[in-house]
């Protein structure tokens, strides 16, 4: 960590001089837009090998599914609840790291380098929560699905389409943030999350005054409060419009004392909301693990014991059959 820190202030410097370099004031721009210079390709690159990984996992999932039909529905779950974890952890997780480094920004002990550096830092970082809001309520709409809430063809059909619209919105925002496409995007994602606060909140109560969810009511606790965290995060963005604007100037190198308080004072009136998500989402996460309110112990699809305590069905089929070849008379029934 500390030598990536490093590398990103020597970065910064690079940026100052030099006729064929950047100016500080587009990198600085960068910076605000979410251009992603150096960290932001390494976040990139982060972000690729974890879905590869993630790839090869479901891969061998499958693979060990193929011998028993009975485990789709296992697998199902087991995949849908895995991703619905990992989006959790990677979202409040650099979301921390990025109250962390804007507290660098705003602490004007430190040098116009080192401060434009950990804001750097922070719109590189900030990639990652914003990818998984955008996939979160697909994940989690599969995964109710995979513990019997059902949804009707249409509304199954949404839930899936929209976590890759959304995250192609996300990365034409933060990649291509200095274009007339980025710009337009980004108006729309304001409606967009407008819209979808609002859609959660009449979906969820719908189903819950017409009783689909009679045995899962922790389930619309977590909706309700998925719709509050896209509230906030909307918010939080006009609180920290000042942060930002006070950014750009740091970059022009004619900051003034009334822009630093402005931009520390920004942060302030930001801070409760980003707070607030993240209370958000440990109480999301405590009722999906806790589910209070199920008239039985926390959803999941039966598993077969018996298949539990025996050897894999497709091992023991190879095996048999090696014995079979071997004495015909000592052949196993598995």
């Amino acid at each position: 960590m500390i030598k990536f820190v490093q590398h990103n202030l020597s970065v910064v410097r690079d940026y100052e001089i030099g006729p064929n370099q950047l100016p500080l004031r587009q990198y600085a721009v960068g910076l605000v837009r979410g251009y992603p210079l150096d960290g932001g390709i390494i976040m990139l690159r982060v972000t690729v090998a974890f879905f590869l990984i993630f790839a090869v996992l479901v891969a061998g999932q499958l693979f060990a599914a193929s011998a028993d039909p009975a485990a789709d529905l296992r697998l199902s779950y087991t995949l849908s609840a895995f991703a619905h974890q990992i989006l959790f952890v990677y979202w409040l997780g650099p979301d921390i790291g990025i109250s962390i480094w804007s507290r660098k920004v705003v602490d004007t002990d430190l040098s116009a380098e080192q401060r434009l550096a950990a804001g750097n830092m922070m719109t590189s970082i900030d990639l990652i929560p914003r990818v998984c809001l955008s996939l979160m309520l697909t994940a989690g709409g599969i995964l109710s699905e995979t513990i019997g809430v059902t949804h009707p063809l249409w509304q199954m059909i949404g839930i899936v389409l929209l976590g890759p619209v959304w995250l192609a919105m996300t990365l034409i925002m933060y990649f291509r943030s200095d274009t007339s496409l980025g710009e337009t995007v980004a108006r729309f994602d304001n409606w967009f999350r407008g819209a979808l606060v609002l859609g959660i909140i009449v979906s969820t109560s719908y189903s819950w005054f017409t009783d689909r969810l009679t045995e899962t009511p922790w389930l619309a606790g977590k909706l309700y409060i998925l719709a509050a965290i896209i509230f906030l995060g909307m918010m939080m963005r006009r609180k920290f419009e000042d942060f930002y604007a006070g950014l750009a100037k740091l970059a022009d190198g004619d900051v003034t004392v009334e822009d630093n308080t402005l931009m520390a004072q920004s942060l302030r009136r930001g801070r409760p909301f980003s707070h607030a998500i993240w209370l958000g989402l440990l109480a999301a996460a405590y009722l999906g693990v806790v589910q209070p309110g199920s008239p039985q112990e926390p959803a999941a699809p039966p598993i077969d014991k018996a298949a539990v305590l025996r050897p894999e069905p497709l091992i023991v089929d190879c095996y048999s059959s090696l014995v079979v070849a071997i004495n015909p008379t000592n052949a196993i029934v598995a």
